[in-house]
């Protein structure tokens, strides 16, 4: 029988991978999904660079985002946005929190991030932006605990994405493939837009059309997961240890 809670493990370390490859996460930034048979629970990796996750890595943390059993791992202080999003979210299944460079200017600049292709309106219609310092003043921009995570799941409230001012983005899916699928497009999304304003003003796209074309059909997200996955370089194996030679 198939171990549902080994699969979870299978498709962070999977997503990772494919979400360090297309420069959403860099050596920082974090995905985390629901733990499958616990779902007050859930999986992340020990604090490490995304591109090297392994199963090994990947940890299960409480409802307050606390590791559950032992490890002297290191841990993302910025658990606390996974754990919060899913205590206020039961229809979140998956999270990404990154600092992916096509986002940052528009996190920068308070600019609104508008849905202005097709599968951009994953986005949703709105982007809240969350500024630390309207309920915590002056941080170091680290959401460091359950308060911080708690106003940021606020702000993100019932849509998909939430900008955080000059520190990145969340993410949130009803999947991993959604979110993996969103947190891309997502990015695509916002260099199109950047790119549509040097030319003039740019117009979202409307209400309905964001509505009609936010339902990706799963086979088609499956077809750009697999697409996404083929293009991660393949690392090389470790070489064998060799015996020491004998000298006579």
């Amino acid at each position: 029988m198939d171990d549902p809670n080994a699969q979870a493990r299978d498709d962070l370390v999977a997503s990772n991978h494919i979400l360090a490859n297309e420069s959403v996460l860099d050596a920082f930034g974090h995905v985390s999904v629901r733990h499958p048979s616990r779902p007050a629970h859930f999986l992340l990796s020990c604090s490490r660079a995304p591109e090297l996750v392994t199963a090994d890595d990947i940890l299960e943390f409480d409802e307050t985002s606390e590791l559950v059993g032992s490890g002297g791992q290191a841990l993302y202080i910025e658990r606390f946005i996974h754990g919060e999003i899913y205590r206020v979210r039961p229809d979140v299944h998956a999270i990404c929190h990154h600092h992916a460079p096509a986002i940052m200017p528009f996190s920068i600049s308070g600019v609104p991030i508008l849905p202005v292709y097709q599968h951009g309106a994953m986005i949703g219609a709105e982007v809240p932006l969350w500024d630390s310092r309207t309920e915590h003043g002056d941080t170091n921009l680290l959401v460091a605990d359950r308060e911080q995570g708690a106003s940021l799941a606020g702000v993100l409230g019932s849509n998909w994405v939430v900008l955080m001012r000059h520190h990145g983005a969340t993410v949130v899916g009803r999947s991993l493939t959604e979110l993996v699928f969103r947190s891309i497009t997502a990015c695509r999304n916002a260099e199109f837009q950047l790119a549509a304003s040097t030319l003039g003003p740019v117009q979202g796209l409307s209400v309905g059309e964001i509505a009609k074309a936010a339902e990706v059909n799963p086979k088609a997200m499956d077809r750009a997961l697999a697409y996404w996955k083929s293009r991660i370089p393949a690392r090389p194996k470790a070489p064998k240890p060799q015996p020491p030679t004998l000298r006579s």
